[in-house]
């Protein structure tokens, strides 16, 4: 059988950031710089990325901010284990499916103040992780966000172009189109552009700390603001939101125990992933042939069908856990691939409805501090710019992510008030002999965990380093918002034999440019027990920098 070699251009070359003390990655460099620096003032592992999280918010905006959620995995040497917070939000009590069937609506629309109907949970989980691992004072950890808002950022090329592909999107917001398209049109990359309401919110969290987001006076304006354009939350749905410490979800590959956070996120998915293509020799497949992309392809497959029948708020479904993480499950799951023939999605059930999870955007990012805390954090407002809805004199972008519940109440991710909805975003950790050995995570909707188990397998399977497994080409199967169909879509520098080999045993190929954001930012740090170094990547998709002393 004809494997169709791989023959693709590998990457730029950027060599991977080495250092033996502390180590920051990020999907910006002024936030990379900002908890490089955080690091060196005696920063934990933890402050780093609140500090990056926080400068993300203003120079980053379109991916991150305070508007949306949090989740992380923290793995600290004086408790030797990992703890993983969920600082997901939840529905308001007014956000109900006869809500938008009054409407007229058939599915909740993703933009705009209906589209805002969570709680965003970042600020508290930053107080709930700062309060548990952070060393420096708190109100220091946004100083720097604070000076960019204020001060002004220079506009990057990748940022410039997001905000000209969704200006007719931010137009139709008053606050926003003031806030984000000054002169009424996007910034020109090299534009300094300054953030005053948010540099005003910010100073609020670092004054008076989490309270004021939840109970306080930048709650009260978030709620004006959406009241009065029709907006659901209420300032009660505010002040009864919490962040939760929970327990993460474990599998094996190789020898090595790899974390991610149990639903209401798609963690498991990666991890049952890797449960069935660990019974594969993928050194002998090749990376980048034909039969790997395959394999993965038709692995992804098996493995969304169960996450789309599973993955909800875990309060409202109990999920079988321990059958759906189990090595035998994974083999009788493996036994459905054949290696000659795509298999129509149409065909696949879960293994014990299916949800179609569109991509997102979002920010990846991860940390190690002197001391060895480890952080493995990642942020999100959901859509580029989230509901595009910015709350009159606040700065911030809400999230859409509760656009993604569903109006049909048979359905596992259903409307219902003060409930979490299905997510994406899913920050990795592995680990051997019980201590972190690498840090890893991406944006990009179904394409996380598809491109976590591509660098984890690039790494451990074919010895790349973290950089040039974050450069190598990617794939992703399955859909990005907006499209109705699930393609496999390989970028460009896979050779044409490949693809044509893909198309021939029936996977329907799209071609992308050599390096297409539609494949996410992905970051990493792996962690040189043996020699005592820290290797870092940054993706040249977007604006990172990894950094370490």
């Amino acid at each position: 059988m004809d494997s169709g070699q791989a023959g693709y251009t590998f990457g730029i070359g950027r060599p991977p950031t080495i250092a033996e003390q502390d180590m920051i990655t990020t999907p910006h460099y002024l936030a990379s710089a900002v908890g490089s620096d955080t690091l060196s003032r005696g920063g934990s592992a933890v402050d780093a990325c609140i500090a990056a999280n926080a400068t993300l918010a203003v120079v980053y905006n379109h991916m991150a901010g305070l508007g949306g959620d949090l989740f992380a995995q923290v793995w600290d040497p004086r408790d030797g284990v990992v703890q993983a917070i969920n600082g997901s939000g939840r529905s308001g009590m007014r956000v109900t499916i006869d809500a938008y069937r009054a409407l007229g609506w058939e599915a909740i629309e993703p933009r705009g103040p209906l589209a805002a109907n969570t709680v965003p949970g970042t600020v508290d989980a930053w107080n709930q992780l700062h309060r548990q691992y952070g060393k420096l004072d708190w109100s220091q950890l946004f100083q720097p966000a604070i000076t960019y808002a204020q001060e002004g950022f220079p506009v990057s090329q990748k940022y410039r172009d997001y905000v000209e592909t969704h200006a007719d999107t931010l137009r139709q917001y008053r606050e926003t189109a003031r806030v984000l398209l000054p002169n009424g049109a996007p910034p020109a990359t090299g534009v300094i552009i300054r953030l005053p309401d948010l540099a005003r919110s910010l100073r609020e969290i670092a004054q008076q700390g989490a309270r004021t987001f939840y109970q306080g006076d930048l709650m009260r304006r978030i709620v004006s603001g959406l009241r009065s354009e029709g907006g659901l939350l209420t300032e009660e749905d505010f002040a009864a939101h919490t962040s939760e410490w929970v327990e993460p979800l474990r599998t094996t590959y190789h020898g090595y125990e790899v974390t991610e956070l149990p639903p209401n996120t798609q963690g498991i998915a990666t991890l049952m992933l890797l449960n069935i293509i660990e019974g594969d020799d993928l050194l002998a497949m090749g990376d980048g042939t034909a039969d790997y992309l395959h394999l993965m392809a038709e692995a992804i497959k098996l493995v969304f069908a169960d996450r789309d029948r599973w993955v909800t708020d875990p309060t409202t479904l109990s999920i079988p856990y321990d059958q759906l993480l189990s090595k035998g499950y994974a083999a009788e799951r493996r036994r459905a691939i054949t290696m000659t023939r795509a298999r129509p999605v149409e065909e696949i059930e879960a293994g014990i409805r299916a949800a179609t999870a569109p991509g997102g955007d979002t920010v990846y990012l991860a940390a190690v501090d002197r001391n060895g805390q480890a952080c493995s954090m990642i942020q999100s407002i959901y859509f580029e710019f989230g509901s595009a809805f910015i709350p009159e004199g606040t700065g911030i972008l809400l999230q859409n992510r509760g656009s993604f519940f569903q109006l049909d109440p048979e359905h596992p991710n259903a409307l219902a008030p003060r409930k979490r909805s299905f997510h994406t975003i899913i920050p990795a950790m592995a680990l051997h002999y019980g201590r972190p050995s690498l840090l890893f995570g991406t944006m990009g909707g179904e394409g996380q965990p598809q491109t976590q188990v591509a660098m984890l397998t690039r790494i451990l399977d074919f010895g790349y380093n973290p950089q040039e497994a974050v450069e190598a080409p990617r794939w992703l199967y399955g859909r990005t918002w907006g499209e109705q169909s699930r393609s496999l879509k390989l970028e460009g520098r896979f050779s044409d034999g490949v693809a044509a080999e893909l198309r021939r045993r029936g996977h329907d190929v799209i071609m992308l440019e050599d390096w297409s954001q539609t494949m996410g930012h992905a970051q990493a740090i792996l962690i040189d027990t043996d020699e005592g170094t820290l290797h870092g990547a940054a993706d040249p998709r977007g604006d990172g920098m990894a950094i370490g002393h």
